[in-house]
């Protein structure tokens, strides 16, 4: 239980603040900046990591949850509960900026600007180059001291800064699917519940051929 404590608090403030960083941005008339919003993603992520990253490894992320799992390196039993936290901590975050600015017609929700598969691609290969990341500066399944949270915090405010204007750069199933829920925007929804859980899982595939021993379960190499 404490465990998914963890995965729903941690999520619960990332989608808040993050997305509630963009709300802030436009109602403000854009005083946030879209640097602000990306800095807000990134700098939540390493303070959860920090927060709760040697209580349940800070996912934050069904699809890091599923990397992990891919990866061997979290128990079966546990993937759908921590799935489930992390999908309820997301919803009660976008039910509280509702509530906060029921005016607002997204609620921060992700939508591609253009092509879908444009915003397929990227944003599965954004959630690769993140689960990578992750793979390789984590402890087992979870993410520990100052190296992990920079890490990690930093590839996620990077991305969100470079692709957010195209594809939103969710990375996050959670993230995108509490915002469209509550605001009710359904357009394109399977991108980001699909693209982020093939990138994370090619990100395992890649882990397993980089990392001849140690990584994801694998034997130590011969020499």
């Amino acid at each position: 239980m404490r465990r998914l404590a963890a995965e729903f608090i941690g999520t619960f403030a990332l989608v808040f603040t993050g997305t509630g960083a963009i709300i802030t941005n436009d109602v403000s008339g854009g005083v946030v900046t879209h640097v602000g919003v990306a800095l807000t993603f990134g700098l939540i992520v390493v303070a959860m990591i920090h927060a709760v990253g040697d209580v349940s490894g800070a996912h934050l992320n069904p699809a890091v949850t599923l990397g992990f799992f891919a990866a061997r390196r979290i128990e079966g039993r546990l993937l759908l509960p921590y799935v489930g936290s992390q999908c309820m901590g997301a919803l009660l975050a976008s039910m509280t900026l509702s509530f906060l600015f029921p005016e607002h017609a997204t609620l921060g929700a992700t939508l591609p600007a253009g092509p879908v598969l444009q915003s397929f691609v990227l944003e599965m290969i954004l959630t690769y180059i993140l689960m990578f990341v992750i793979l390789n500066v984590s402890t087992g399944a979870k993410e520990k001291g100052i190296t992990a949270g920079m890490a990690v915090g930093s590839v996620v405010g990077l991305e969100a800064l470079f692709a957010g204007p195209i594809s939103g750069a969710s990375m996050n199933p959670a993230r995108s699917l509490a915002p469209a829920l509550v605001s009710f925007h359904f357009h394109a929804l399977w991108i980001y519940l699909i693209a982020p859980v093939l990138g994370a899982l090619v990100a395992v595939l890649c882990c397993r051929c980089v990392r001849e021993e140690g990584c994801c379960g694998l034997p130590r190499a011969k020499v």
